[in-house]
């Protein structure tokens, strides 16, 4: 991943991604976008059509990534467990992220489990990244004590 881009590279994946919640899938996708970019391991968007209906609620607040805009925030909520703002999409990226638009990124550690072609998903570090951490990214990534800066 360290030969991954910046700004970041979006990309089609057909791998089967999976997202469960509270015991249940949430949602299930071939058809996802993976970003790309350097000292991250790459964040898996799903196309909204792929996420079970009621299983995003919309939360409060944004933030503003440097390449791709403002960020809205999602609740996921599946069986009985919520987790709050671990969903985000944007809505009019900038330019270059247009293929972002009706798709939404989780956090893969306020998730009873992600996967990718069937491999249980790591999650970077810091609670603040969404990278999906798979045997086929090798590390360091940003997002542990004392990464920043880089």
């Amino acid at each position: 991943m360290w030969d991954y881009p910046r700004p970041p590279r979006v990309e089609p994946s057909t791998e089967r991604v999976e997202v469960w919640l509270g015991g249940v899938l949430v949602a299930a996708s071939t058809r996802s976008l993976r970003v790309l970019e350097t000292s991250h391991p790459p964040s898996y968007y799903l196309p909204l059509d792929d996420v079970t209906p009621g299983a995003l609620r919309p939360a409060e607040g944004s933030t503003w990534c440097e390449f791709k805009g403002a960020a809205t925030y999602f609740d996921v909520l599946g069986g009985d467990a919520v987790a709050p703002r671990a969903a985000w999409g944007y809505p009019t990226p900038s330019p270059g992220f247009e293929a972002l638009v009706g798709h939404v990124a989780v956090m893969p550690g306020a998730m009873d489990r992600c996967l990718v072609d069937g491999e249980e998903v790591l999650p970077q570090e810091g609670g603040f990244y969404g990278g999906w951490i798979t045997s086929r990214v090798v590390g360091p990534f940003k997002g542990g004590p004392g990464t920043r800066g880089w």
